[in-house]
């Protein structure tokens, strides 16, 4: 298979790349802004006989049709995707997140290859702490951000071009990803780069905020088995159970990086800031076999803080203007 890959320099992109290309024998392209977010050291090392990066925008029509007429499947990770970002200026979550998806359908549509859309769990809102419920397939969207509407709003243009055109089309909406390749500006890396600093965590008001973690090769995978088995036309929720809130992972990273437990400050919380994430992915397991590798958080967590450790090359660069922004944020 020839693959296109939208936003493959960035976080969740990169990681399927890799996925991919190690276990299987299809080929990529990937298609890149390189925006703050893409970085192309994270698609250092790939097989040049079955790898090719094109830099473009997912919003440019002529460049979009001419790679779409050359492969045979899509997959589609390109967004805008800080909450924070979309709360300073909605406008590129506009651009990229409703506009370039739209540019993509239509290729899809007139060059009638599959095309799979990958989503976050952040369109059906949050859950209170107490709450047995989880998301599900058929969640009522009930999106709280700038972010999260361009993301609720491009899942519906996704379902609208199956339906009207036929478009060969699946979405998958997934839990937060942790692991290699995260901008630091994301929680989980930026705790571990602040205390491989020397520098004290970050917490967001009391960390009470619970997220569904899930390491992004766990998401790489579930997301090649929707590619390959999915029902056209359908989505699949992508979780591990991983269910943790932000004051227990400070805690652990802490813990796990030899320090007291609570060596951490508390920041301003993030306005409109989501109570709880959690996802029920029992469709995509008994429908379509898939299971996480990393069901155990902890050990996900010591793998993703030693990548770190060993790469303060790819991540150092970062660093600098990422807290120089949040503290001017006081966060």
């Amino acid at each position: 298979m020839k693959m296109l890959v939208t936003g493959g320099a960035g976080f969740i992109g990169s990681n399927f790349v890799h996925h991919v290309l190690s276990e299987t024998d299809h080929s990529v392209t990937v298609l890149d802004k390189l925006t703050y977010a893409g970085n192309l050291a994270s698609l250092e090392g790939l097989p040049k006989d079955r790898f090719e990066f094109v830099q473009g925008d997912i919003c440019d029509a002529e460049l979009v049709d001419e790679l779409f007429s050359r492969h045979d499947a899509v997959v589609h990770y390109a967004a805008e995707s800080h909450n924070d970002n979309s709360l300073d200026d909605p406008r590129p979550f506009l651009d990229t997140n409703i506009i370039g998806t739209y540019t993509l359908l239509e290729a899809a549509r007139k060059h009638g290859i599959r095309f799979h859309h990958i989503s976050t769990d952040e369109v059906y809102g949050d859950l209170e702490l107490d709450d047995p419920e989880r998301f599900t397939e058929h969640t009522p969207y009930n999106p709280s951000s700038p972010y999260s509407s361009t993301k609720a709003g491009s899942d519906l243009l996704v379902r609208a071009w199956v339906r009207s055109f036929g478009v060969k089309a699946t979405i998958s909406n997934c839990s937060n990803n942790y692991g290699p390749y995260q901008h630091v500006e994301k929680f989980i890396p930026r705790q571990i780069t602040n205390v491989l600093r020397g520098e004290r965590p970050k917490l967001y008001g009391t960390g009470e905020n619970v997220r569904d973690w899930i390491h992004a090769d766990d998401h790489s995978s579930a997301v090649l088995v929707i590619l390959e088995k999915g029902e056209i036309g359908e989505t699949y929720l992508i979780g591990a159970d991983g269910e943790k809130n932000n004051k227990d992972v400070v805690e652990l990273i802490l813990t796990q990086l030899g320090q007291p437990a609570d060596a951490y400050d508390h920041v301003n919380d993030r306005p409109g800031h989501d109570l709880r994430y959690a996802i029920d992915s029992t469709r995509l397991r008994t429908e379509l076999g898939w299971a996480p590798r990393y069901d155990d958080f902890e050990a996900g967590l010591a793998a993703t803080i030693e990548w770190y450790r060993a790469n303060e090359n790819w991540w150092a660069p970062q660093k600098a203007a990422t807290e120089a922004r949040y503290k001017a944020q006081g966060q």
